[in-house]
């Protein structure tokens, strides 16, 4: 979507002024918005689940409405539920710690980058990954060490460091999981198939990079795809958790015993003993979860460059298939 200063645009902003960075940005988002021609209403969140709400009531009876929001993923993924199979395009602004999306997507982190970026890029459309409970996630949701690391972070170290808070602590429950052997049983069932197996995290992923592209989980895992991409990551020792993480580190997905993946429509993750789970960054309840796919359920605005890198995933999986 290109915009010229020219033009005008129906759009709301819907901001957490609750999330790390909210508060303090929102004004800027705003600016940004208005410089580049961009008619914009302000809606600011009050309470859990009220992103969602803005975003449908903003979306009812509207024609040519875009949705930006900035906070945290928990909202970003508020109003991706809430808009899901509407068409009407979300401008994701990072507010909060991790970010997951607007990194995964390439969007600049600085407000007054990512506006200009986003109305001069194009338009995306991802898969969402649903709960039973009608919950969505567009990134991960997993069992584990990534679910450990999400409990772990305190508040802050996420006030201090962002992201960095995240990749400290992830190492740290990993290093400590194979110590400790802290093995769960990972009882996996990806479209009737069950699978049972030792495992130290379990993730059901949507986008196949995380921590900053830091860590890539598996070979041409795709957003937009119509399939979800299943890692159960089984290492026993220190030696094994070194090779596994340089593995994913170097992107080198050649076969390992520690690893498996699959690919679905509809997972359903079970463990013993009942664990934790988290889905982008947001702390659920326990297992038994089941995830189904939304193929191209959500309508993402994105920098040029952020729908070439979700090109070059899927050819990266036919690389490796």
């Amino acid at each position: 979507m290109t915009t010229q200063s020219s033009n005008r645009h129906a759009a709301v902003l819907i901001a957490n002024p609750a999330s790390r960075k909210g508060r303090r940005l929102y004004p800027r988002a705003l600016a940004a918005l208005r410089r580049a021609g961009v008619e914009c209403e302000l809606l600011l969140t009050e309470h859990p689940g009220h992103a969602a709400e803005l975003a449908r009531r903003a979306a009812e009876g509207a024609s040519g409405l875009t949705v930006f929001v900035l906070g945290g993923d928990g909202t970003v993924m508020e109003v991706a539920g809430a808009l899901a199979h509407t068409g009407v395009p979300i401008g994701v602004l990072a507010g909060g710690t991790g970010n997951l999306l607007a990194r995964a997507l390439g969007i600049p982190l600085r407000v007054e980058r990512a506006v200009p970026a986003l109305l001069g890029g194009g338009r995306l459309r991802i898969d969402l990954g649903r709960f039973d409970s009608g919950r969505r996630f567009a990134i991960a949701a997993g069992v584990g060490i990534d679910a450990n690391m999400v409990a772990r972070t305190p508040g802050w170290m996420k006030r201090r460091l962002g992201i960095l808070a995240y990749t400290l602590v992830a190492s740290r429950s990993a290093l400590r999981a194979v110590v400790r052997r802290e093995h769960f049983v990972a009882r996996v069932t990806v479209d009737g198939e069950r699978i049972e197996r030792p495992a130290l995290a379990v993730m059901v992923a949507n986008f196949g990079a995380v921590l900053a592209d830091r860590i890539t989980l598996g070979p041409g895992i795709a957003s937009d795809d119509g399939v979800l991409d299943l890692c159960v990551f089984s290492p026993r020792t220190l030696r094994e958790a070194l090779r596994v993480l340089w593995r994913l580190l170097a992107r080198d997905f050649g076969d390992d015993a520690c690893i498996l993946y699959r690919r679905g429509l509809r997972l359903r993750v079970e463990t013993d003993p009942p664990l934790q789970a988290q889905a982008d960054g947001e702390l659920l309840g326990t297992t038994p979860f089941e995830v189904v796919v939304e193929p191209r359920a959500a309508e993402l605005l994105v920098p040029a460059h952020g729908r070439a890198r979700n090109r070059a995933k899927r050819t990266e999986y036919g690389r490796a298939n």
